[in-house]
């Protein structure tokens, strides 16, 4: 198996990466059969964005060398053809933001983890939901809401309180955060095959961001989030640290 490098610009991605090209050979992208990733989360998500736009889409096999590392493997400088032979492959579908500004501009960008919408001055956001072309919130006070993955899930989504997703499930999760009105809805579970489109109320006066991953768009008036069941990305993994497993372990972590 034919496998290339794409490393973060930190020193400890640096350093893994002088361990591995002693130890093996790698080849360019466009000659490879799978990606190995070195950095955290935040790259990984970056490098996802850039995959996605490739013709070929190349599985990718991240080991940590970053923070928290929830999507990367373990790292290791060993072993490393076998471990690729036998790792487990989950395909990821992305989320698709289309983002309107105050400005009559439209921006769209993929987020595999979720898309945030975040108030930018000290007053509450008002935001009216709707799914699949029916309002379900006249108007949601907040400091935001967001629309997660499962794979991205035990993110953003649940440090603010949302819930944790299966990876095999068909839902996403549609996450109040620090509601102030309706103050007891903190969120919904909702098809992934729904369409959710947020319109933003008093928006020069109250102004909203939109966040694909990490992709910003700044005052927004109505944004649209849909699945993208066009495209797909797979990540490996080791299969004694299974993606799946580990969004399942997180339900009981104390």
């Amino acid at each position: 198996m034919r496998a290339a490098l794409a490393v973060s610009d930190t020193p400890l991605a640096r350093e893994a990466e002088v361990a591995l090209r002693a130890a093996y050979g790698f080849v360019p992208i466009a000659e490879a059969d799978v990606i190995v990733a070195l950095g955290g989360d935040g790259y990984l998500l970056a490098l996802l964005h850039r995959l996605l736009d490739e013709e070929r889409h190349l599985p990718v096999f991240g080991m940590n060398r970053g923070t928290v590392g929830f999507l990367m493997n373990h790292w290791s400088a060993e072993r490393l053809p076998e471990r690729l032979a036998g790792a487990r492959g989950f395909q990821l579908r992305p989320l698709t933001m289309t983002a309107t500004t105050q400005a009559g501009t439209t921006h769209v960008s993929p987020a595999f983890n979720e898309v945030s919408l975040l108030r930018e001055t000290r007053q509450a956001a008002r935001i009216e939901i709707a799914i699949d072309g029916k309002v379900r919130m006249a108007e949601l006070a907040a400091d935001g809401v967001l629309v997660a993955t499962p794979a991205g899930s035990t993110a953003y989504n649940l440090s603010v309180n949302g819930p944790i997703l299966p990876l095999e499930t068909d839902l996403l999760a549609l996450t109040a955060i620090s509601p102030f009105r309706p103050r007891r809805w903190h969120g919904a579970l909702i098809p992934n095959r729904s369409v959710v489109e947020f319109r933003i109320l008093e928006a020069e006066r109250r102004p909203v961001s939109a966040v694909a991953d990490q992709v910003e768009v700044r005052d927004v008036t109505h944004v649209r989030v849909a699945t993208d069941f066009g495209r797909a990305l797979e990540l490996l993994f080791d299969p004694e640290y299974a993606l799946d497993d580990r969004i399942f372990a997180e339900q009981f972590m104390t």
